[in-house]
């Protein structure tokens, strides 16, 4: 955001193209995972593995089944609620309640943007 104004962030938020709201849903990473990717936080795709931090779902932990760039949620495995009809529904959770505790790597162009760049790893090395 490059505005101050909170009218113009909330239109900047609501006119963002799919690729603007694809950074705008990261989450922090878990402690584990920030010694090893040498990053704070990551977009949040489907496979990785969160961990509820905050709201009636906190401590829950599962797998990223669904993510809905729209309203800009997600939905994790076994956060469901019961209807009124007694079926039971999934719950949506924002992406800024959760931590990413396990990355999904299948795919190897995400694999290979992780990788550091001129990072922590790589003065370690020109040092030894």
């Amino acid at each position: 955001m490059k505005t101050k104004r909170p009218s113009k962030q909330r239109k900047q938020l609501y006119t963002a193209s799919g690729q603007q709201v694809r950074k705008l849903m990261a989450a922090p990473l878990a402690t584990e995972l920030r010694a090893t990717q040498h990053r704070r936080s990551y977009q949040v795709r489907r496979g990785d593995t969160v961990k509820i931090v905050r709201g009636d779902f906190a401590g829950v932990e599962g797998k990223v089944t669904e993510i809905d760039r729209g309203s800009r949620r997600l939905f994790v495995e076994g956060v469901t609620r019961e209807k009124t009809s007694g079926s039971s529904g999934n719950v949506s959770v924002h992406c800024s309640k959760v931590v990413i505790t396990k990355l999904n790597l299948d795919d190897k162009w995400r694999a290979e943007a992780l990788k550091p760049v001129g990072g922590k790893e790589v003065k370690e090395a020109a040092q030894q």
